[in-house]
């Protein structure tokens, strides 16, 4: 009688195990996450000087260009338009 616990704790347990080691070493894929929230960076007012965080989370655009992180892409996207620069993933360009 007292292994019945025993073996329903080892199950509940080797289960979420099971779960959680194929969540991490499942290939996830970048091109379908959502794109950048670059109306957070967009100017309060014309003469605005962006300062993005010198933070290392790369962004692809379609151009083939790579971006630091999500501030420089979208900075660099409402300069130059949404027509020249798009986003196409994040990471980095191959």
């Amino acid at each position: 009688m007292a292994a019945f616990p025993h073996m329903t704790i080892f199950f509940l347990v080797s289960c979420t195990l099971t779960h959680v080691f194929s969540d991490i070493f499942k290939d996830h894929d970048l091109t379908k996450w959502p794109k950048p929230p670059c109306k957070m960076y967009h100017p309060v007012y014309p003469n605005y000087e962006a300062r993005c965080p010198n933070i290392t989370a790369p962004v692809c655009a379609e151009n083939g260009h790579t971006y630091q992180n999500e501030c420089f892409f979208c900075v660099d996207e409402w300069e130059f338009g949404r027509s020249h620069i798009k986003f196409f993933k994040y990471g980095k360009c191959e």
